[in-house]
């Protein structure tokens, strides 16, 4: 059964014509219900996560500072929101959405989380709307609990994860991939084990064809038994924060290809939503729910 961790935090509030499409995060499960693809027993309620589970990944001085809201008006500013005890509360239960995922993963090939690829969080700050970085938590969790050895975390948002980069630099179990915008945020790029910078205008076929080289490539030299896939779909043409030239159908067949390979290998692979940015709420429901869509029909 296909499980997908989905909180009413996740759909927290912000000010006014802030321009992150916090309303996804509740149309979407109301949109996989109304038209069949999932029903409620798909989705399961994550907690408060383990707080050594956040430490094994981010600095106590910062992870501090988050908590006790008393992060510098600079460091408020990188992040973006309005930091408030509720919106920090919103990413640990993302957080603890994507650790209880790998279990479901593990136990039946893949699991969902309706929130998280908060990839631009580094050990020792947030960036760009992202403050713990759930997938690199989940990925120390497998690890210090000897749950996977070599963890692939394969990251297709448009955005290149540069806190992740920064997490795993010296972590040789973790092999960070990352196919991004050359042009977008972060400008000034860390260095994943494997970055592929994509050229203002990538068209479907150039962005496929890049993805189906490199993917047999990355399992062959990694080796992964467990695998991250950060999801975004800001890869779109239509993306206001992206530069490629994907289209609704691109942004599919990319899903549909990762999620058959995994299953093909019988490698368990944990998804994040990421980012999407499109002006029309529409399109970026539709583009997500493709990726649920294409789960049911490749797993169950």
């Amino acid at each position: 059964m296909l499980k997908i961790a989905y909180h009413p935090i996740y759909r927290h509030p912000l000010p006014e014509g802030h321009r992150f499409p916090m309303e996804k995060y509740d149309l979407l499960p109301k949109q996989l219900l109304h038209e069949g693809t999932c029903e409620p027993v798909n989705f399961f309620e994550p907690e408060y996560p383990n707080i050594q589970d956040i430490l094994n990944t981010h600095d106590k001085g910062y992870y501090q500072n988050l908590t006790q809201l008393t992060l510098k008006p600079s460091e408020q500013r990188k992040i973006g929101f309005p930091l408030s005890a509720a919106l920090v509360e919103r990413e640990h239960i993302i957080a603890d959405g994507t650790i209880k995922g790998c279990h479901f993963a593990m136990e039946h090939g893949i699991a969902m989380n309706i929130a998280g690829g908060t990839h631009h969080a580094y050990t020792n700050r947030g960036e760009a709307f992202c403050m713990l970085n759930d997938q690199a938590i989940a990925a120390n969790y497998l690890l210090n609990n000897a749950l996977a050895e070599r963890i692939l975390i394969l990251d297709l948002d448009v955005h290149q994860g540069n806190g992740t980069a920064e997490i795993f630099a010296n972590q040789s179990s973790v092999f960070t991939f990352s196919m991004h915008g050359k042009g977008n945020y972060p400008f000034k790029k860390e260095q994943s084990d494997w970055d592929i910078p994509l050229e203002k205008g990538t068209t479907d076929a150039e962005y496929l064809s890049l993805l189906h080289n490199a993917f047999p490539k990355l399992i062959a030299q990694v080796q992964p038994d467990f695998i991250f896939y950060l999801c975004g779909v800001d890869i779109l043409e239509t993306d206001k924060l992206g530069t490629l030239g994907m289209s609704l159908e691109g942004c599919k067949q990319r899903d549909n290809y990762v999620l058959n390979q995994c299953k093909a290998l019988n490698i368990p692979v944990q998804c994040s939503m990421g980012g999407g940015y499109s002006p029309e709420i529409k399109t970026i429901i539709q583009a997500h729910a493709n990726t649920f869509r294409i789960a049911q029909e490749v797993y169950f």
